[in-house]
C-alpha cells in the first residue's frame, strides 16, 4: 500500500512538516510538526486521517515545536531516537518500522547532523530531515554533529532506488521535492570523490 505524504510548509526558517496516511484506513503519523502542528492537524482533519505517531527525525527545536500540540489534541504516541529525544514514547533505531494503517514505515538511524538523526522510507519515497536537503546536505558544526557520520548518513541514502522522492527537513532548494537520482547527479555533497573532499566542503 503506497502511503500518501503531505508536505506542510512550516515557519520562517523554511522548514517542512508533513502528514503521511495509509489512504485505506486513514491512520497517519505527522512527522516534525515544527511551528505548523495547527496546519498539520487541518491537513489531517480535511482528509479524516486520524494521527496516531508524531515522529522526529532529530531533536531540534524547529523540528519538535509543534510536538506538545498534536500529542495532545491526538493522543498520538511520541516516536524518536532517544539520543536525541530521550522522552520518546517509542525509540526508533535502526531497523524500526511504524505501522501506518495497511503500510508501514522504515526507519534508518542516519546520525551526523545530530546523534539520534532518522529518516523515513516509504516504498516510494525519503523523508530527510536535515541530513539531505534538495541540493544541500545538513550542517555538521554544531552541537553534536559530526561530520563523519553525515558523509556515512549520506553515502547510505544514494544507495536508495533512483526515483525514491525526497522530502527534506527545508525547502532551501530550487524546489521543494528531489529524487535520490537527481540528488546524485546535482548535489555537490553527494558528489564528493571522497570523505576528504566532502569534509572540505561541508566545514568550508
Amino acid at each position: 500500500m503506497t502511503l500518501n505524504i503531505v508536505q506542510i510548509p512550516a515557519g520562517a526558517g523554511s522548514n517542512f512538516a508533513y502528514l503521511v496516511f495509509c489512504p485505506q484506513r486513514l491512520r497517519g503519523v505527522a512527522i516534525d510538526p515544527s511551528f505548523a502542528a495547527d496546519a498539520v492537524l487541518s491537513a489531517a482533519a480535511e482528509r479524516g486521517v486520524q494521527i496516531e505517531v508524531v515522529a522526529n527525525t532529530h531533536g531540534h527545536h524547529d523540528h519538535t515545536a509543534g510536538n506538545a500540540v498534536l500529542l495532545a489534541a491526538t493522543g498520538a504516541k511520541l516516536a524518536a531516537h532517544r539520543s536525541d529525544i530521550p522522552s520518546a514514547d517509542l525509540p526508533l533505531i535502526e531497523g524500526s518500522l511504524l505501522p501506518v494503517g495497511d503500510s508501514q514505515i522504515d526507519v534508518l538511524h542516519t546520525p551526523g547532523h545530530t546523534p539520534g538523526g532518522l529518516v523515513f522510507v516509504t516504498d516510494t519515497a525519503v523523508i530527510t530531515g536535515d541530513t539531505l536537503f534538495v541540493t544541500r546536505c545538513g550542517r555538521a558544526d554544531l552541537a553534536g554533529s559530526d561530520v563523519n557520520q553525515l558523509y556515512d548518513s549520506l553515502q547510505r541514502l544514494k544507495q536508495l532506488p533512483p526515483a525514491t522522492l525526497v522530502y527534506p527537513g527545508h525547502d532551501y532548494g530550487p524546489r521543494p521535492v528531489s529524487t535520490i537520482g537527481d540528488e546524485c547527479h546535482t548535489n555537490p555533497y553527494l558528489l564528493c570523490a571522497d570523505r576528504e573532499s566532502f569534509i572540505h566542503l561541508r566545514l568550508s
